[in-house]
């Protein structure tokens, strides 16, 4: 289980330090921009609460239809999945 928290820890910051970096480099408009495909990703394997987070604190993507719809999703999906992980592990 400790395993899983520093995980999630870990994956959840970089996740919000991925949209932070992208809207600097959106506001500046230079550099290579972050694929919405790897926002998403980070995301999906469990950075949903940093880029819930960094959605917010950066103003960055909120408008969005693909991320208001998604990030959400992906945090109830994560939040199932811990709550199944302590059921069956600590039950």
């Amino acid at each position: 289980m400790l395993y899983l928290v520093v995980y999630l820890i870990i994956i959840n910051l970089l996740t919000c330090i991925l949209y932070g970096v992208d809207k600097l480099k959106a506001i500046a408009g230079s550099g290579r921009r972050t694929p919405e495909k790897v926002l998403l990703g980070f995301t999906f394997i469990g950075g949903s609460i940093g880029a819930l987070v960094g959605m917010q604190v950066f103003r960055h993507k909120t408008c969005h239809l693909k991320f208001q719809v998604l990030v959400p999703l992906f945090l109830i999906l994560h939040i199932a999945l811990i709550v199944f992980v302590y059921i069956k592990w600590f039950m």
